[in-house]
């Protein structure tokens, strides 16, 4: 009974110290990211959106979102880097526009 207590607590402190260690590793590593920028690369935010970083600042980041439509966003909102896929990556999507104009058997066009 007298080493309930304190194996309680220990319960309860250990998770809670292993989870600030992955934070804390976790937003070292994003630091380093944003530290790391360049034009040019492909990122994402925290927001989802995808886009091309056009400018960088001390604090800032203009990113390109669409061709000629440039935004200007805090460091703090880029998470990843993402990589841009080639035609013959395996993780491609094809939309099959490329492949041939004849719509598939049994499919309405949509010209």
């Amino acid at each position: 009974m007298e080493l309930l207590f304190p194996l309680l607590i220990l319960a309860l402190l250990v998770p809670t110290f292993l989870g600030v260690r992955r934070q804390k590793k976790e937003m070292q590593k994003v630091a380093a990211l944003q530290d790391s920028l360049r034009i040019g690369d492909r990122v994402m935010t925290t927001a989802g959106l995808h886009a091309t970083v056009a400018a960088l600042g001390d604090d800032t980041v203009d990113l390109e979102i669409a061709p000629g439509v440039v935004t200007t966003w805090s460091r703090l909102v880029i998470r990843e880097r993402v990589e841009p896929q080639t035609p013959n990556d395996p993780g491609s999507i094809s939309l099959g526009k490329d492949d041939d104009d004849t719509p598939p058997e049994g499919r309405p066009t949509e010209y």
